[in-house]
């Protein structure tokens, strides 16, 4: 099934991956509009900054707390199932904020319960990618999802934040609701590869324990990690203030907007260099590397007092992050045996929000004792870094090893008996990854823009 030449067009023509892919945009459409519509919602229910970062830690506290147990709910029952589960919910939470949008707790609320959702529809949609594309064209599936979700927050941002402030709040929730009801529907007929592995323990704990021990054997994994937690250490504080670098440094508001458009642009083009350019896309290198450029790009800026300087590196930023988030998805779903993929991008999600909550926090205490330079030096050390550690690693893992009591080895190991079988995030700013990963889109999580 797999061409010499895979491309976007070729996969949309088949049933399976049309459908996965029109119900992760669809979803990404109401999320934006969502997180957009809330941040409105909440300023001006709140009348503060600090009303809107209350939305911010209900997002991130579900993924810390669910994620062992959504990973291994992921590796036990048909992933499918668990999305379109997890739609209903959310349309049924998205609902409540159509008709009762005059309370900021209730909106804290429901923020929670959708962040609750996103933990188990996540990692069950990245997980599922692999069975219905062939291994070699899962970088190009990974990018189609990518560009959408980055065209998703180019066009409906705006729309959104109009329809609040023009119409009324309750109109943008309900896009966000009927975004998941239309999701739900698409993945009904998505028919899932039957998985063969049987699941060895019955408690959800303990098969979480056991994924996280077969993962740990897998030295690419660890080095990923690592990578991961030292990104999101970075990126989770130099997001939330690239408002504050703009203010202080580079054009005030007006700045901000250009900058931000940067990083858009970047990611935009990210994966179609990605494809076009390099003719081995799923390497280590390209999810490593592009920690080194990013750690640069945050070195400059913690100097630049020019506008057209720090937009142009951030244009480098957005793609660098584009291209590390295909990929990085791309060797998770290609390299970590079927039965723990699950596991493997929870516990990267989990990863990530902790080390983005740990930075939100003290970067906020850095900024305030040494100023927003010293943020941003940080930053870029952090991620050079993870880079240093990613490139030795990568050198070290010459070939793929089998994880002993998993169905098959790492790599291309299982396609031997399941042909059908073989989305975080590297450290850029989107939202969090799934993917991604990037001040960019990875899943619902993954949106353009520093981290917010």
């Amino acid at each position: 099934m797999t061409s010499a030449q895979p491309d976007l067009r070729g996969l949309l023509r088949r049933p399976a991956y049309r459908r996965l892919w029109v119900a992760r945009t669809v979803s990404q459409v109401g999320d934006v509009a969502q997180f957009t519509t809330l941040a409105l919602l909440l300023i001006s229910v709140t009348g503060s900054g600090l009303g809107v970062s209350g939305a911010v830690l209900a997002e991130i506290v579900p993924v810390l707390a669910l994620a062992p147990l959504a990973g291994s709910l992921v590796d036990r029952l048909p992933r499918v199932q668990v999305m379109v589960g997890a739609d209903l919910a959310r349309v049924l939470l998205a609902g409540v904020l159509v008709v009762w949008h005059d309370s900021a707790p209730v909106a804290y609320a429901v923020a929670f319960g959708l962040s609750c959702g996103q933990v188990f529809f996540s990692p069950a949609a990245q997980s599922l990618l692999p069975s219905v594309v062939e291994d070699g064209e899962l970088v190009v599936a990974n990018s189609g999802i990518w560009t959408a979700a980055v065209t998703a927050q180019v066009l409906v941002a705006p729309v959104a934040a109009l329809l609040a402030v023009q119409v009324g709040f309750g109109v943008a929730f309900a896009l966000n609701a009927a975004s998941f009801a239309v999701s739900a529907l698409v993945l009904r007929g998505l028919h899932e590869p039957e998985r063969t592995t049987p699941v060895q323990v019955v408690s959800p704990f303990a098969h979480a324990r056991e994924g996280l021990a077969a993962l740990a054997a897998l030295p690419l994994l660890k080095a990923l990690a690592v990578g991961q937690l030292l990104a999101a250490l970075s990126a989770g504080a130099t997001s939330a203030l690239l408002v504050v670098l703009a203010q202080d440094r580079l054009g005030g508001a007006s700045g901000f907007g250009v900058l931000v458009a940067a990083i858009g642009v970047g990611a935009a083009i990210g994966p179609l260099l990605l494809l076009r350019r390099i003719t081995n896309p799923r390497r280590p290198l390209f999810v490593f590397g592009p920690y080194a450029l990013r750690g640069a790009v945050d070195l400059i800026l913690a100097v630049a007092t020019n506008l057209p300087l720090a937009a142009t590196a951030l244009v480098l930023y957005g793609l660098s992050t584009s291209t590390g988030t295909v990929t990085f998805a791309s060797l998770i779903q290609s390299r970590v045996p079927e039965n723990l993929r699950g596991r493997a991008f929870a516990g990267f999600d989990m990863l990530w929000q902790t080390g983005r909550l740990l930075s939100l926090l003290g970067g906020g205490l850095l900024a305030d004792t040494l100023g927003i330079r010293a943020v941003y030096l940080l930053g870029g050390l952090l991620l050079l870094t993870a880079a240093a550690v990613g490139s030795r690693a990568a050198r070290a893992t010459t070939a793929p090893t089998e994880v002993e009591g998993t169905a098959g080895s790492y790599g291309r190991g299982d396609r031997a008996t399941h042909p059908s079988q073989d989305d975080h995030r590297p450290g850029g700013r989107g939202r969090s990854a799934s993917g991604t990963s990037g001040r960019a889109p990875a899943s619902r999580r993954c949106r353009w823009g520093r981290r917010t």
